[in-house]
């Protein structure tokens, strides 16, 4: 559609998965007034701990596990999202198949974040079983990551339009990359290269961001942060109106192991980290359909030909 964000190049398939070691995996339940599903994030060596970090824009929302990252700096599992009442259950389910996986362990710190799609589904069912959490986590690849209505961002809308999941990637001039993946539910008016695209708002209770962002630099806890925070910003870039009621998160983690990277070299991973949430966010949007769903409430995707860029 002619929009392009930013400067540095994208990796080959402009996705999370563009970072060696990080799969993604969806699980997406839709039918009989349910829109909503898991997306899981896979890095290699979680077992062994990641360093990470969590930054947060506005703490209304429910990220579980948190705390233990802020406080030790690592992640020692995958990172799920869903819907906000689901989170729980696939907290639980995401533990069993921990266990599974460790006879031996007695502590767990499962990472699942959220954001409220009961615009779409019947969020108090819960739908959401262990067998989608460990269908999602069992079936997660490095290929390309489907976009808009899938997983976790099923029933999600934002800026006025139906939205879902996104993502995309950046490339450094020494070959290292990051990647960020969003579920994108939040208000404001789109923005597109800083032109306001309106619509009519929905009336939809909840209004949030989770933010995953994945890099091969060898940055540590202290540096995601600042990339994390970096993230959070990037919304601004396409209309968020960072509303009181929203739980906007992200969370940084580093599949290089051991920290050796200069802050002030930082400048390149904070573009790079910038540019990508800002498309993850428009491709989360372009990449929806419209979509009908509880008590027969329907979000329209938008229009294409609102956002092409045409020359001038």
């Amino acid at each position: 559609m002619g929009v392009v964000v930013g400067t540095l190049p994208t990796g080959p398939l402009n996705a999370i998965t563009d970072v060696p070691g990080v799969r993604v995996g969806q699980t997406t339940i839709t039918g009989d007034g349910l829109n909503t599903g898991v997306t899981a994030i896979v890095p290699d060596g979680w077992a062994q701990t990641l360093p990470a970090a969590v930054a947060v824009g506005n703490g209304y929302g429910k990220l579980v596990g948190s705390t233990q990252v802020d406080e030790l700096g690592v992640i020692e599992t995958p990172i799920l999202l869903t819907g906000t009442l689901s989170t729980f259950r696939v907290a639980d389910a995401l533990l069993t198949w921990l266990l599974d996986r460790d006879p031996k362990a007695t502590s767990l710190n499962p990472v699942v974040g959220e954001t409220n799609d009961g615009h779409l589904s019947d969020i108090r069912r819960r739908p959401i079983t262990p067998e989608a959490v460990h269908a999602a986590l069992d079936t997660a690849s490095a290929g390309l990551v489907e976009e808009g209505c899938a997983g976790a961002g099923t029933g999600t809308c934002a800026l006025g339009f139906k939205a879902g999941i996104g993502t995309a990637s950046r490339t450094t001039p020494a070959g290292q990359t990051v990647g960020v993946l969003v579920q994108a539910n939040f208000s404001g008016l789109l923005t597109v290269l800083g032109r306001p695209v309106p619509a009519q708002p929905i009336d939809a209770d909840g209004n949030s961001c989770m933010i995953v962002v994945a890099t091969d630099l060898p940055l540590d806890s202290r540096q995601l942060g600042r990339l994390a925070r970096r993230a959070i910003f990037a919304m601004g870039r396409v209309g968020s109106d960072y509303a009181p009621g929203s739980g906007d998160y992200a969370i940084a983690f580093t599949t290089a192991r051991t920290p050796d990277f200069p802050d002030r070299d930082l400048r390149t991973p904070f573009q790079a980290v910038t540019e990508s949430v800002e498309e993850a966010l428009l491709n989360s949007l372009t990449m929806a359909r419209t979509t009908t769903g509880h008590q027969a409430r329907t979000a329209h995707a938008v229009p294409h030909d609102l956002i092409v860029q045409r020359p001038l």
